[in-house]
C-alpha cells in the first residue's frame, strides 16, 4: 500500500460495563472503561516473565505492509541450558523484545498518516422514569423505617431506664437475697430458711419463709402511675423492691428478751412484763425484704433462746427449783433475790388493736420498760457462743467423722492431770446457770458499791479512794481501796485489794493476809471499818517517831473497857522525849476516839509513915480526858500532832 493513503483505526471495549454502586433511589453508577494505556497495562500484568521462552518470535506484517527488522533468536544448545545465568539472558531478552514492540507502536502513534487517537462516543443510557420513582419510594421507606426502629428504641430504653430507678431488677435482687440467706428451689416456688440448724440448734421452729415476684400491678400503684385525682395526694415510692417474701405469721412481729430482778415481790427496777410493753411492731407490708427478714430471724432467736432456757431451768436441780409458767422463767440468784427472764413477742395485729383500745379509752400505750439490758446481751452473746462453737471446733480435728476429745484432754496425761481436774473437764455450765452466775455477781458488785459509797459518805476522816478496775469478766471484778489522811498521804496509806466473785468476796490486806467472806455487806462493811482504825494507829504511831515521842505499849486488840458490838478496839501509850508526859489512845471500830495525858512526876505526891523513900515521886499522875471535839485541827493526825507539840513545848 502506498504511504500517501489514510487509514483511520478506531479501538473501543465492549459496551457492558461494571456496576460500581447502587444508590438508594435505585440508580445504578458504572464503572467507566478502561483506557488504552490502562489496557495495555493490564495486559502486560498477565505476562509471565518465569517461564523462559524457547520459541522464536516472528514480526508480522500489519495492515498490508512488513516489518524490516525481525528479531529472530538462536536455538538454546543442550549445553547452554544448564548455565547458571541463562534463565536471567532469555529474561532480559524478552524484555527486549517487548521494548522494541512498544517502540514501534509509540511511532506508528505519532504519525498521524497511520493512527489517529480520537475519543469514540458513548451513547446515554435509557432512562425509565417510573423505575426511578419506585426506586426512590423504596429509599424513603427504608429511611423512615430505620428512623421508627431508632424512635422505638430509644422510647423502650427510656422506659427501662426509669422503672429501674424506681424499682430493681427482679434477678438482681434475688442474688443479693441469695449472697445474705438460703435459699432452695421446691416445684416452682423459692423456700428461704432463717433457722439456725447449720449451727447445731435443735429449735423445732422451721422458719421458712418464700419468695416471689411483686405484681406489676402493685409495682406501677407504689410507683406513682396514679390517676390524675390522686396525683396530688400520693407520694411516689422510689425504693419499691421487685421481690415480695412471704413469713410465717408465728415470726411476724417483734420480740425480745426481758430480764428483771426482783427481791420479795418488790422488784428492784420498776418494770413490768406485757405485751403493752413492747415496742411496736412493723406491720408495713410495703416495708424492704431485708427488715422483714431481720426481724423475723430476730424472733426466732429470741425463741430459741427461750426454749433452751427453759428446757435448762427444767433439767437443772437447783436448792430452790426454777420455775416455769408460759413465757417467764424465775430463778433464785441469792437468798431473797429473782432473776425473771421473760420473753416478749408481738405482732402488728396485736399493737393495732391495743392501739384502737386505748384511742377509744382515751388511754396512751406504756412505752418499753427499763430492764437490764447488760444481762439481755449476756444472753444472746451466750447463745451465739454456742452456735459458735459448733461450727468452728479447734484445730487439729479431723475432716471426717466424729470429733475426738478436746485439746485439754489430750494435754491431760502428759499433764499428769488428776481425778479432780478430769472431771472439771467434763462439767459444762449451760446458758441458765452461766446467766444465774452473772446475775450473781451483778448483786455483789452493787453491794460493794453501795457499802463503799456509804461508808464514804459516812466517815471524812479519813478519805476512803476506790478505784474499780475497767477489765473485768462477766463473773469476777476486782476494786481497790485506799485509805488516806489529808495532809499525811506520805507517812501513812492504807491499802486494800476486793474480789467481788459470784456468791463471795476476797480481800487482800496490805500486810498480805488472804479473809475470805461471805456474800452479806456487813462484813465487807467491818472489814473496812477496821482497816480505818488499824490506819489511824499507825498515823499516830508514825507521827510519834517523827516528833521525838516513844511508844510504850500498843496493841490491836483491847481486851479491857466495854465490850464492843463490832470487832475490837485498839490502843497505844506514847511518851515525850523526856518521859515526864504521857498520852493514851484508844480507838473503836464505830469511829469513836479516846485521848487521855498524864503528868509524870506526880504534883500532889505526899510521903508518909507507909512511903517513905523518894522514888516514888517519879509516877505518873492519873490520866484526864481530852475534849476531843474542842481541838483545833483538820482532821485526827493533825489533831495529834498539835497536842504532841504542846505538850513538848510546855515540858
Amino acid at each position: 500500500m502506498a504511504h500517501s493513503m489514510n487509514v483511520n483505526v478506531s479501538v473501543e471495549t465492549p459496551a457492558e460495563s461494571i456496576i460500581q454502586e447502587i444508590n438508594y433511589d435505585g440508580q445504578e453508577i458504572y464503572q467507566p472503561p478502561l483506557s488504552m494505556s490502562e489496557n495495555l497495562t493490564r495486559l502486560a500484568q498477565k505476562i509471565d516473565f518465569s517461564k523462559p521462552i524457547i520459541d522464536e518470535v516472528k514480526s508480522e506484517p500489519n495492515d498490508g505492509e512488513k516489518i524490516e527488522e525481525s528479531i529472530q533468536e538462536t536455538p538454546l544448545n543442550n549445553a547452554s541450558v544448564n548455565l547458571p545465568f541463562e534463565a536471567i539472558a532469555a529474561k532480559i531478552r524478552n524484555a527486549a523484545t517487548e521494548i522494541c514492540v512498544l517502540v514501534d507502536v509509540l511511532n506508528i502513534a505519532r504519525e498521524k498518516n497511520y493512527m489517529v487517537l480520537d475519543p469514540v462516543p458513548q451513547e446515554p443510557p435509557e432512562t425509565k422514569p417510573m423505575a426511578h420513582i419506585y426506586s426512590r419510594k423504596k429509599a424513603l421507606f427504608q429511611a423512615g423505617s430505620m428512623l421508627t426502629s431508632a424512635a422505638e428504641r430509644l422510647r423502650t430504653t427510656q422506659s427501662e431506664t426509669n422503672r429501674s430507678r424506681s424499682n430493681a431488677d427482679f434477678h438482681i435482687e434475688l442474688l443479693r437475697l441469695r449472697q445474705n440467706w438460703r435459699l432452695k428451689k421446691v416445684s416452682n416456688s423459692i423456700i428461704g430458711d432463717l433457722s439456725y440448724r447449720t449451727a447445731g440448734s435443735k429449735f423445732p421452729q422451721t422458719g421458712m419463709f418464700e419468695v416471689t415476684k411483686a405484681d406489676d400491678d402493685d409495682v406501677t400503684n407504689t410507683n406513682g402511675n396514679v390517676s390524675p385525682a390522686q396525683s396530688s395526694t400520693v407520694t411516689p415510692n422510689p425504693q419499691q423492691s421487685a421481690l415480695r417474701v412471704t413469713i410465717p405469721t408465728e415470726l411476724q412481729g417483734v420480740a425480745y428478751i426481758m430480764v428483771l430482778c426482783q427481791k420479795d415481790d418488790e422488784r428492784l427496777f420498776n418494770t413490768s412484763i406485757n405485751l403493752l410493753s413492747s415496742p411496736a411492731a412493723p406491720s408495713n407490708p410495703d416495708m424492704h425484704w431485708q427488715q422483714k427478714l431481720e426481724a423475723a430471724q430476730n424472733v426466732l432467736f429470741c425463741k430459741e433462746l427461750f426454749n433452751q432456757l427453759a428446757k435448762e431451768a427444767v433439767q437443772l436441780q437447783a436448792p430452790i427449783p426454777h420455775m416455769v409458767i408460759g413465757n417467764q422463767i424465775t430463778a433464785t440468784v441469792l437468798p431473797n433475790i429473782q432473776l425473771v427472764i421473760g420473753l416478749c413477742h408481738s405482732s402488728g395485729n396485736e399493737i393495732t388493736k391495743q392501739s384502737n383500745n386505748s384511742n377509744l379509752t382515751n388511754k396512751t400505750t406504756p412505752q418499753k420498760s427499763n430492764h437490764d439490758h447488760v444481762l439481755e446481751h449476756s444472753l444472746h452473746q451466750l447463745l451465739r457462743e454456742v452456735h459458735h462453737k459448733n461450727t468452728h471446733h479447734p484445730f487439729p480435728h479431723p475432716s471426717s467423722g466424729p470429733l475426738g476429745p478436746s485439746t485439754k484432754r489430750y494435754l491431760a496425761g502428759p499433764n499428769a492431770a488428776d481425778r479432780y481436774e478430769l472431771l472439771s473437764l467434763t462439767k459444762n455450765s449451760t446458758l441458765l446457770e452461766q446467766i444465774i452466775e452473772q446475775a450473781q455477781h451483778f448483786f455483789m458488785r452493787i453491794r460493794a458499791e453501795q457499802v463503799l459509797d456509804t461508808i464514804a459518805k459516812q466517815i471524812k476522816d479519813p478519805i476512803i479512794i476506790s478505784h474499780w478496775n475497767s477489765l473485768n469478766s462477766p463473773t469476777q471484778s476486782s476494786v481497790r481501796v485506799t485509805i488516806i489522811s489529808h495532809g499525811f498521804d506520805f507517812m501513812c496509806r492504807t491499802s486494800l485489794l476486793v474480789h467481788v466473785l459470784q456468791k463471795s468476796f476476797r480481800c487482800i490486806c496490805k500486810d498480805g493476809k488472804i479473809m475470805n467472806l461471805s456474800y452479806e455487806c456487813e462484813e465487807l462493811r467491818n472489814l473496812i471499818l477496821c482497816q480505818i482504825y488499824h490506819h489511824q494507829m499507825v498515823g499516830i504511831q508514825n507521827i510519834a517517831k517523827s516528833m521525838g515521842w516513844q511508844l510504850l505499849a500498843s496493841t490491836p486488840y483491847l481486851g479491857i473497857g466495854n465490850v464492843e458490838p463490832l470487832g475490837n478496839a485498839s490502843s497505844s501509850i506514847l511518851a515525850s522525849p523526856l518521859g515526864d508526859r504521857l498520852i493514851a489512845i484508844r480507838c473503836e471500830p464505830q469511829g469513836k476516839v479516846h485521848v487521855s495525858i498524864a503528868h509524870s512526876p506526880r504534883k500532889d505526891f505526899f510521903s508518909g509513915q507507909l512511903v517513905k523513900e523518894r522514888k516514888w515521886e517519879n509516877l505518873g499522875g492519873p490520866f484526864k480526858e481530852v475534849r476531843w471535839d474542842k481541838m483545833e485541827g483538820k482532821n485526827f493526825l493533825n489533831k495529834m500532832e498539835l497536842l504532841m507539840a504542846s505538850l513538848t513545848s510546855s515540858s
